[in-house]
């Protein structure tokens, strides 16, 4: 089973900014990995391990903001597909041309 996590947390007050980033610290304490800046993603080996770590994420969850926990299964996780934009590249070196005399 996979788990992601998905929030939205307010980050207008210093305040705020410090529970966003607490909140994010304790899901890569607790075994996520970023997916995306506001999506995190973990790995349980059984419904048991992952009804732990729903619990672990609700008993974490700022008082304000949204936080959407999602499960799918490996085979579910396997049909996922990525899409990432194209990255420059650099031009290749055009050759020294080679003078004769």
């Amino acid at each position: 089973m996979w788990l992601f996590v998905f929030f939205d947390l307010p980050v207008t007050t210093k305040k705020e900014r410090k529970e966003a980033a607490n909140f994010r610290k304790r899901l890569i304490d607790d075994g996520y990995v970023m997916m995306q800046y506001s999506v995190y993603i973990r790995h349980c080996a059984s419904r048991e391990s992952q009804e732990v770590h729903l619990k672990r994420v609700k008993s974490f969850v700022p008082v304000s903001g949204k936080v959407s926990v999602l499960s799918v299964t490996d085979k579910q996780y396997g049909d996922i597909h990525n899409f990432l934009g194209p990255k420059a590249k650099k031009l290749p070196q055009a050759p020294i041309q080679l003078e004769l005399f």
